[in-house]
C-alpha cells in the first residue's frame, strides 16, 4: 500500500477528515472529531497508528512479530502500530484500519453514530 492509498482509504470512510494537530507532516485521521488513525506519509518505512481490541493487539503482534508493534506515543493496550509497507497483505491492512474507524464509531454516543447513518 502506497501513502496515497492510504490516505485515500482512510479518507473513504464516512464522516472522515484529515487533520494536523501535532505537525504539518502528521496526518490523524477522525470521524467526528475522534481519531482512528494517525501516520506521517513521507516516512520510511510507512507505519500507521491503529486502535485496535486490546486482546487482537497482542495477538496481531504476536502473528506479525515486528510489522505490528504496541502503539508509538500511544496507548500501547489499546492502539498498534501497523508497518503499512514492509510485508504485511494489503488486505490485512485495510482490515485493522477500518477495525480502528469501527471500534471509534462504536465509541461514540448513539446520536453521533446515527449521523453517520444517514445519507
Amino acid at each position: 500500500m502506497t501513502p496515497g492509498e492510504l490516505r485515500a482509504f482512510c479518507l473513504g470512510f464516512n464522516a472522515v477528515v484529515e487533520d494536523f494537530p501535532f505537525n504539518p507532516e502528521t496526518s490523524v485521521f477522525k470521524v467526528l472529531g475522534k481519531m482512528f488513525a494517525l501516520t506521517n506519509l513521507g516516512a520510511r518505512p510507512l507505519t500507521v497508528n491503529l486502535k485496535c481490541d486490546p486482546e487482537d493487539a497482542v495477538r496481531l503482534r504476536a502473528d506479525h512479530e515486528g510489522l505490528i508493534v504496541p502503539g508509538w506515543h500511544m496507548n500501547k493496550r489499546h492502539w498498534n502500530t501497523v508497518t503499512v509497507d514492509g510485508g504485511l497483505p494489503e488486505r490485512l491492512v485495510r482490515e485493522l484500519v477500518e477495525d480502528s474507524y469501527d471500534l471509534v464509531v462504536a465509541g461514540l454516543p448513539r446520536a453521533e453514530r446515527l449521523k453517520l447513518d444517514r445519507p
